[in-house]
């Protein structure tokens, strides 16, 4: 969507906010022995205490509030009885909806001891959003923001997941802009709107440069081909003349 009014942007703003405690609340609670299942529900707590609404759940019907996602995993995990254990890379990715808006964002943890790739990793994958946010700005390419992270990724030895994109967000969890690469894209035409709002969410990888279902009991949950540890840092963001203002911050 693009930003029309005051109330569009303050509701966006709210709804972004509530999404980034979520994951805040879920990463100070994990602990070696919680299952995912027991994590989720302390992120359904929190997005009902708030008043909003797991989005995977209303739009999708997916069998979690939340998107728990550990070590090989690369995407959408489902919450379950997996136990999460000391030194496991953890991604938590949470979208919601208040007020018929909505947020999306996420992050990538590890549970300590951390193994030094796995830090270096999480540190780099951090840099990485950074990258691709810097290119956010009225009238810019979207390209841009895959030439910015596929270079950082190129100088420093890693790979990017060439099949989960960033998309547009707002009045939907998935609208136009649909599919921003955030990876190097020459097809990529497309320019930034003032007040469009949108997801800028790279996936940093040791290795994989693909992700897809197993399939058999779980449709949902993505891994990564070749398999390999992979970090996700997502926001929500409004493309503006002075850059990006990021919607999906913490309190």
């Amino acid at each position: 969507m693009v930003i029309s009014s005051d109330d569009d942007f303050e509701k966006l703003k709210a709804i972004g906010r509530i999404c980034a405690n979520t994951v805040r609340i879920m990463a100070d609670a994990m602990e070696p022995g919680m299952t995912t299942a027991e994590l989720d529900l302390i992120g359904r707590r929190h997005l009902e205490g708030q008043g909003a609404e797991s989005a995977p759940e209303a739009c999708y019907k997916f069998p979690g509030a939340t998107c728990i996602s550990v070590n090989e995993e690369v995407a959408h995990g489902v919450p379950g009885d997996r136990v999460i254990a000391a030194g496991d890379l953890v991604n938590i990715d949470v979208s919601a909806l208040k007020d018929g808006y909505f947020g999306d964002t996420g992050a990538s943890f590890a549970l300590a001891p951390v193994p030094a790739r796995t830090q270096r990793l999480l540190r780099d994958g951090r840099r990485a959003l950074s990258k691709g946010l810097s290119q956010v700005k009225t009238g810019a390419r979207y390209g841009a923001i895959g030439d910015a992270v596929g270079a950082f990724a190129r100088k420093n030895g890693y790979t990017l997941i060439r099949n989960l994109a960033s998309h547009g967000i707002g009045r939907s969890l998935h609208e136009e802009p649909s599919e921003i690469a955030t990876w190097p894209d020459k097809h990529e035409k497309r320019v930034m709107q003032e007040g469009q709002v949108f997801t800028v969410e790279p996936f940093l990888s040791l290795g994989a440069t693909f992700a897809e279902s197993e399939g058999e009991d779980d449709d949902w949950t993505l891994y990564g081909y070749p398999r390999a540890l992979t970090v996700q840092f997502e926001h929500t963001v409004v493309a503006s003349r002075a850059g990006p203002i990021i919607l999906t911050l913490p309190d």
